[in-house]
């Protein structure tokens, strides 16, 4: 993906995601993003992340990529330690559960979000642990 805009990022993502029911930040750079809210495993406080997600039928799709650094994004402990989150793709906004996919799963998502977003595969590379693929059902 040559043409890419990083002008959003972090914070500033999720407040123009949230004021505009995703009409600006639901796209990045060409790929879908949705935005997750996990609880803190240590503070007990709300955590809100944007990501790059896949769909499969009703169930979205993450990647805890972390850019291919050594540890886990710690949205990833978040929801590990309390798999309870929300979500929210573009207005709707609901209550899911998350857990890491194993096995055949994660190979059959892995190629979904490196579909999605190909650098995941470079990010895989440049780690030695198994970058974790998380799918969150609606509860």
């Amino acid at each position: 993906m040559a043409d890419r805009d990083y002008s959003l990022f972090g914070a500033e993502h999720v407040r123009k995601y949230l004021e505009t029911d995703g009409e600006v930040g639901q796209v990045w750079n060409g790929v879908p993003c949705l935005v997750l809210w996990t609880t803190g495993r240590r503070s007990g406080e709300t955590r809100v992340h944007p990501l790059i997600y896949g769909a499969r039928g009703s169930d979205v799709v993450i990647v805890a990529s972390n850019g291919g650094a050594p540890e886990h994004p710690t949205w990833y402990l978040n929801l590990t330690a309390d798999p309870s989150v929300e979500v929210q793709v573009g207005a709707d906004r609901y209550a899911g559960t998350a857990r890491t996919a194993q096995g055949p799963e994660r190979t059959e998502l892995w190629k979904l979000m490196t579909g999605i977003w190909p650098e995941y595969d470079g990010y895989q590379a440049n780690t030695d642990r198994e970058i974790p693929v998380v799918v969150i059902e609606r509860a």
